[in-house]
């Protein structure tokens, strides 16, 4: 597993980060606060309060790097 902090400040960010990591065959959480949703699904990232950055969960073998560059432009700094 391999968490990382993303930003999503935006209906447009929300739907084209979805678009982007369903096509991968891992699960994918986010957390906000005490709240975890299926990453993969815009309601349950809109129900995340995303006025911060959010923790993402990856839970993948092996080599994540294909996952993380297609991430990279939603990745907090």
């Amino acid at each position: 597993m391999k968490t990382v902090q993303i930003s999503l400040e935006s209906i447009d960010k929300v739907n084209e980060f979805v678009r982007i990591i369903t096509p991968f065959p891992y699960d994918f959480d986010m957390r906000s606060g005490r709240y975890t949703v299926d990453a993969k699904s815009n309601l349950g990232i809109f129900s995340l309060d995303l006025s911060r950055p959010v923790s993402l969960d990856i839970y993948g073998e092996g080599s994540l790097d294909e996952v993380m560059n297609a991430i990279g432009p939603f990745l907090a700094e």
